[in-house]
């Protein structure tokens, strides 16, 4: 069966409820007030079977100005309006911010009831059609038809289902498929089964026993049973009204404005990427100024981040940033309205473009254009608009959450767009990451550039640290992804490699005068066989600063000249040579030999004789048994 929801709207007490109770035989207002004042105060919902077979989910609407809020709640996910006008009145101040919220949530399916026409003479009636006529041309509602009705003799009912019918069977069903989502509008408890909740199911499918999620406050829930238009199902799907009997929350700890959807699939944002249009009504609106944004059943403060004015003229749209007070879910295309605190009115609304993780600098030529592809281009385009955006590499995670976009669609732009050479993607171990292709070139330059100028600054060392490139270059990228893209930049020539080093591809090596200063530090070594001088006493026989020492006894560390035995204490490789070789052939004579025997072997100390048996120790040459060494029998 196909499911549409039908959304009234209209000038408060112009028969939206009793239109709607003649038409399905159910009374919308529940509460013990709204039956005492006659009007709508909260939503009240009802269905209607039409001749096609197609069952209408009804959502009435208050029509009191103070009660727009309440209206904007119901008016999410609705398919079609039933715009409700009193014949003896005509169309009032709420007609007219109904129909402007109707149009910018989109909405252009409509009837028109012109409703107790039991009360007016048919000259009047001709009159009112006229003015309603001519007030909707210039809206979304241009083409909706006009039905004269009187919810008190019947008349003209049997033609308004007859329209809302021809009317149901244009609209698009909305997908079952997908992440669910529901918005909610009611959060209440019924005693022996707990917390109840009611919406009007955007997207996906619900189903008895499903573990779901409510956001923003992130609450883990279990569906325990359901129920579309009072009857119990066993699965709701998109574009029907729902009552959902949920386990694991208290009534206390949600409420209306809150959403149920599929765990992983959504997330709560408080900065938003959005297309804004500003009604002609309205007043303008500057930089920073402060407004309501109703999104869905939800409703939060939230302040205006303008891109490229100082201030939104009437009439007119923008791309901008809205800054909100309290987290709101959110997905690419979502209609919104705003409205001003005071007079609270409706001023404008428009789309979400994304969700972005961070606020823009203003008047950026970039991300003006990557807003404008979000708002026209197809998914290909804004994908390869947001990496150009972007100054290092980014996430398949992150992209898709950021364009609310299904992460396999944006797999397939990615690759698309790799292939025509706009992207690069970089996998590591079942991640992806990418970046636009000026983006990759850019970072190739600073990265070569950054090991250029620490060499210059350290002329004798291997290169750059890695971990100390990464941290200056791309301090957000993990280290296994920081490695492949070394990997790549070394492939092309760009950068040399070592196990821990980054360095320049065809370095000439150390100067002729640092080469003379590297061969006397290293025979200062060599002559000091196993007693060698310490850091300070090598560099004044040399004649040089500590600093510089260091360097140049870093680079004959790496060369494999000297050897690092202990901390502070560097042997010359000949020398340590000679004397592993001592030591072996004493214990293939003796068998096993103590410190002071290889003290007085080697003629030197015991401050130097202890590391350096355990430096042999640790080469698996000689092993420790108590106070003696024996050799390590070779496999």
């Amino acid at each position: 069966m196909k499911r549409v929801v039908i959304g009234t709207a209209g000038h408060v007490d112009h028969g939206k409820t009793a239109l709607i109770k003649a038409l399905t035989g159910i009374d919308t207002d529940r509460l013990k007030e709204e039956k005492e004042r006659g009007i709508s105060i909260e939503l009240g919902f009802a269905y209607l079977d039409l001749p096609s077979g197609i069952r209408a989910g009804i959502v009435d609407v208050p029509g009191h100005e103070r009660l727009v809020r309440t209206m904007l709640a119901g008016a999410h996910g609705i398919d079609m309006v039933l715009l409700v006008v009193a014949a003896d009145e005509g169309v009032m101040p709420q007609t007219r911010e109904h129909v402007d919220i109707i149009g910018l949530l989109g909405i252009s399916r409509g009837v028109v009831a012109l409703t107790k026409i039991d009360l007016v003479e048919p000259d009047w009636l001709e009159l009112v059609q006229e003015e309603v006529k001519e007030y909707l041309t210039g809206t979304s509602l241009r083409d909706a038809p006009i039905v004269p009705v009187s919810a008190v003799t019947g008349e003209g009912l049997a033609e308004l289902v007859r329209m809302l019918d021809a009317l149901a069977q244009e609209v698009t069903e909305k997908p079952a498929t997908g992440p669910a989502r529901l918005p909610l509008d009611r959060v209440f408890t019924i005693p022996g089964f707990g917390t109840v909740v009611t919406g009007t199911l955007v997207s996906g499918t619900i189903r008895v026993g499903d573990t779901l999620s409510i956001l923003p406050p992130d609450k883990t829930v279990r569906v325990r049973q359901l129920q579309v238009h009072k009857q119990r199902v066993e699965e709701a799907r998109a574009g029907q009204r729902v009552a959902a009997n949920l386990v694991g929350v208290e009534a206390g700890e949600i409420g209306r404005g809150d959403v149920l959807v599929t765990p992983g699939s959504f997330r709560s944002a408080t900065l938003l990427d959005v297309k804004l249009y500003l009604l002609p009504t309205a007043r303008p609106l500057k930089h920073r100024a402060k407004v309501r944004f109703h999104l869905g059943t939800t409703e939060v403060s939230a302040q205006l981040h303008l891109l490229d004015r100082e201030e939104l003229v009437p009439g007119e749209e923008a791309l901008l940033q809205l800054l909100l007070e309290e987290p709101v879910v959110a997905a690419k295309g979502d209609r919104f309205v705003i409205r001003s605190f005071s007079p609270p009115l409706t001023v404008g609304g428009g789309r979400v473009l994304a969700l972005p993780r961070m606020k823009y600098k203003r008047f950026r030529a970039e991300v003006l254009q990557y807003l404008s592809r979000l708002a026209e281009g197809e998914l290909k385009d804004q994908v390869e608009a947001y990496l150009r955006k972007e100054s290092q590499p980014v996430s398949l995670e992150t992209v898709a959450e950021t364009l609310t976009e299904e992460k396999e669609r944006v797999v397939q732009a990615l690759e698309e767009l790799s292939k025509e050479e706009k992207v690069k993607l970089i996998k590591v171990e079942g991640q992806v990451y990418a970046c636009s292709a000026a983006t990759y070139r850019k970072l190739s330059d600073e990265a070569r550039s950054l090991v250029a100028r620490y060499l210059e600054e350290y002329p004798l060392r291997e290169g750059m640290p890695k971990e100390e490139l990464r941290s200056r270059l791309l301090p957000q990228l993990g280290v296994r992804a920081f490695q492949t893209l070394l990997e790549e930049w070394a492939g092309e020539g760009v950068l040399s490699l070592t196990a821990q080093a980054v360095s320049l591809p065809g370095l000439a090596g150390p100067s002729a005068e640092d080469q003379e200063r590297i061969a006397s530090l290293e025979e200062v070594y060599r002559r000091g066989g196993l007693q060698p001088p310490a850091l300070r006493e090598a560099a004044s026989l040399v004649g040089i600063e500590e600093k510089e020492a260091e360097e140049y006894l870093g680079y004959l560390l790496r060369a494999g000249r000297l050897v690092k035995v202990a901390e502070g204490i560097l042997f010359h490789r000949e020398v340590l040579a000679a004397a592993e070789a001592q030591v072996v052939a004493a214990l293939k004579e003796r068998g096993e030999i103590t410190v002071a025997e290889v003290r007085d072997l080697l003629s030197t100390s015991r401050k130097y004789v202890v590391p350096l048996l355990e430096y042999l120790d640790g080469k698996r040459v000689t092993r420790r048994i108590g106070d003696k060494r024996v050799l390590v029998k070779k496999e």
